[in-house]
């Protein structure tokens, strides 16, 4: 059994990574998901959250918002509307968000702006917890 697997992280803008990884944990709807080489071939929806790769022993994090994920026993490509790195987060930009999401959701709203509410409030949570590593 192969001992990496070829992992692409894509978002509307770029391509944010492509490289052999070792292992990936990633924010699955119902939780976060181990991925190794040779796992069975699956496609699952992401949630905004962490997502970390081991690349040479050495495990990164980033972060990203939905998306969906292929996984396959050679290779995973993840589709995610956003990634960053810890590092790029704007601590305060990114709690502004989250005061604003929090705000919106104290308010009377439909349905469609209270989950978008809540994705928005789940975005910002998933930046304060990365940027405060």
């Amino acid at each position: 059994m192969a001992k990496t697997l070829y992992l692409e992280i894509i978002t509307p803008e770029k391509q944010f990574f492509t490289g052999n990884v070792e292992g990936i944990v990633l924010p699955a709807l119902d939780g976060q998901y181990g991925v190794q080489p040779g796992h069975e071939p699956i496609v699952t929806a992401l949630e905004p959250g962490n997502v970390r790769y081991c690349v040479d022993g050495a495990w990164k994090e980033i972060v990203v918002t939905q998306g969906f994920a292929e996984i396959m026993p050679d290779y995973a490509i993840m589709l995610v509307s956003t990634a960053e790195r810890p590092d790029e987060i704007d601590r305060a930009r990114a709690e502004r968000a989250k005061q604003r999401a929090e705000e919106r959701l104290r308010q009377q709203q439909s349905i469609q702006e209270y989950y978008h509410s809540k994705a928005a409030l789940a975005r910002a949570m998933a930046r304060l917890k990365a940027s405060g590593k």
